[in-house]
């Protein structure tokens, strides 16, 4: 699996395709819900596709986020994939990154 402490509170996931990119989730939102303080970046590189049980997890992950004052970033969208969020109306919902390093030195900014 490729979820990590990438810091004290942030847990960066490297996810895998389906369909264990929504057990994936399931772990993260475990995790986030354990701790005080917490952020997340998901990071979609590998991911081909995204289904409405794993959008519906990333939805579950956000409002466990949000509750605890922490955020969702998600990044490495292809246009494909990018494009389900968009067909869904997500893409306002959710905050997106180009890249990994980019997400993580958002957080960095806001500190």
């Amino acid at each position: 699996m490729g979820i990590q402490d990438w810091s004290e509170n942030i847990i960066l996931v490297n996810l895998e395709p389906e369909p264990q990119l929504g057990e994936e989730l399931k772990t993260v939102t475990r995790i986030a819900r354990d701790r005080r303080e917490c952020n997340a970046v998901i990071d979609f590189t590998n991911a081909e596709m995204v289904t409405s049980s794993s959008l519906a997890q990333l939805l579950r992950l956000q409002k466990t986020l949000r509750d605890k004052a922490g955020k969702l970033i998600l990044c490495g969208l292809s246009k494909r994939t990018k494009g389900i969020f968009v067909v869904t109306g997500l893409e306002t919902v959710f905050d997106f990154a180009e890249e990994q390093f980019v997400a993580l030195a958002s957080f960095q900014m806001t500190v």
